[in-house]
């Protein structure tokens, strides 16, 4: 296994065990997020987590856009039959949510398609899974009110969509509020924040270099270790439950091409460097490390939705004595 950066050790400092839970999520999206109309990660990405995930004997949150799970049904089965939860990732990797930051030719959905598109997508993840689904994710992790009253209208328990680098706020689930999503109030979905390191000073204009990812196969598990590390005690010191909620792709783990890539009879993309950047083998690796460490410090790996059905009940008063 390569071990990346290990001068972030999980020898420094003491880690208490069996307060941390873990969410390993996976958008089932085109390779490279918006950026091309293809779909390796799905087709030759997937087999890979499966395998590692199965061998590591940890559960996972899969969460697909309407369209991957259309042109992908065997493999939505797949992941359901593998005992991992299907989720739902928008229609077409859209911006369901509101804007953190321009991408040219990409736009929100208007506050009033929101509910139909959502609709649309939840019915399409369906007919693959034949059964329900329960968990959302949106696309760059960009949520709004309309979205999160539509997710609740809809009957959806879990949505793991809250971008704690950016917002900063909010370091456990919580029920958000039908007017303001980053806010807590009566809605009955829980929110998940995606955890980000918040003991360090951003320099970054939206707070990105707070994200975790993708340091993970871009600096190595023990750079992201690292982090984890900083966020446990960030959260610990606060006295609340710790919950780890990542992101990745299936993408990631399969080596994307460098350079431009031609999408369409008119034209090229170039996609920044860092965005596929050590994709493939070295990222399997890096998250097999990544998954090892968790164990190490006793993490409880669930899913989206199995922690949004008990948190109320069983986490949400845990706090370290």
């Amino acid at each position: 296994m390569g071990r990346g950066n290990r001068n972030f050790s999980l020898e420094e400092g003491p880690i208490m065990k069996g307060d941390i839970l873990a969410i390993l999520g996976f958008d089932m999206e085109t390779d490279i997020g918006s950026w091309t109309p293809y779909y390796r990660g799905i087709a030759e990405g997937t087999p890979k987590l499966l395998n590692l995930l199965s061998r590591k004997n940890v559960k996972a949150t899969f969460f697909f856009t309407g369209e991957a799970a259309k042109n992908y049904p065997n493999v939505v089965r797949e992941v359901a039959e593998k005992a991992h939860e299907v989720g739902c990732h928008s229609l077409y990797h859209e911006t369901v949510g509101e804007e953190l930051f321009p991408i040219p030719g990409i736009k929100p959905l208007l506050q009033e398609e929101v509910p139909l598109r959502l609709k649309k997508a939840t019915e399409w993840v369906q007919e693959a899974l034949g059964s329900r689904v329960i968990s959302f994710r949106a696309p760059r992790l960009w949520g709004s009110a309309a979205m999160v009253s539509a997710l609740d209208d809809l009957g959806y328990v879990a949505d793991a969509s809250y971008p704690l680098y950016y917002y900063g706020k909010q370091l456990t689930p919580y029920h958000p509020s039908s007017s303001d999503w980053t806010k807590e109030g009566d809605l009955k979905i829980l929110e998940i924040p995606n955890f980000a390191d918040m003991s360090m000073e951003s320099k970054d204009k939206y707070g990105r270099d707070r994200d975790q990812w993708p340091i993970f196969r871009t600096e190595g598990a023990g750079k992201l270790m690292f982090h984890v590390r900083n966020h446990v005690k960030y959260v610990r010191e606060r006295r609340l439950p710790v919950v780890l909620c990542f992101y990745f792709h299936p993408w990631e783990f399969v080596e994307m091409p460098k350079g431009p890539i031609r999408v369409s009879p008119e034209g090229t993309v170039q996609p920044d460097e860092y965005l596929i950047r050590n994709c493939g083998d070295y990222a399997l690796a890096q998250l097999e490390d990544v998954i090892d460490d968790l164990k190490s410090m006793g993490a409880a790996f669930m899913t989206a939705g199995e922690l949004a059905t008990r948190w109320d009940s069983e986490f949400s008063h845990n706090s370290v004595s």
